[in-house]
């Protein structure tokens, strides 16, 4: 088992930055990948960005150029950059997690994100 805690949430002004952080702890070893994702009210949850060992770092079309995904594996954390941040990036950001063997995936609680003046 894997567990995700955020953190890094906030009110920031458009055209701000903004870092969140995602430990994981336990089954650490199992994991294959980290990502992040999102979600506003009214709708469902999408992806932000992805970073695996194997991969390239994977970005929805709506944030490449201004989020940046990082991991440490060494620490076991995942990161994620915002910067010139909009009002449409406001959300629930959620950490996730996933192992090929077994086929697992594990979610945080959220953070939330607020972009407004």
């Amino acid at each position: 088992q894997v567990r995700l805690v955020e953190s890094g949430g906030g009110l920031v002004q458009p055209g701000g930055s903004l870092r969140l952080s995602c430990a994981a702890t336990g089954s650490t070893s199992s994991i294959n990948g980290m990502g992040w994702y999102r979600q506003a009210p009214g709708k469902t949850r999408e992806l932000v960005a992805t970073i695996t060992d194997s991969a390239p770092t994977n970005y929805a079309d709506s944030v490449k150029g201004r989020f940046t995904i990082s991991r440490d594996n060494a620490k076991n954390t995942v990161a994620l950059q915002m910067s010139s941040l909009k009002t449409e990036d406001t959300a629930v950001y959620y950490c996730n997690a996933w192992s090929l063997r077994p086929p697992d995936a594990y979610w945080g609680q959220g953070t939330q994100v607020t972009v407004s003046s």
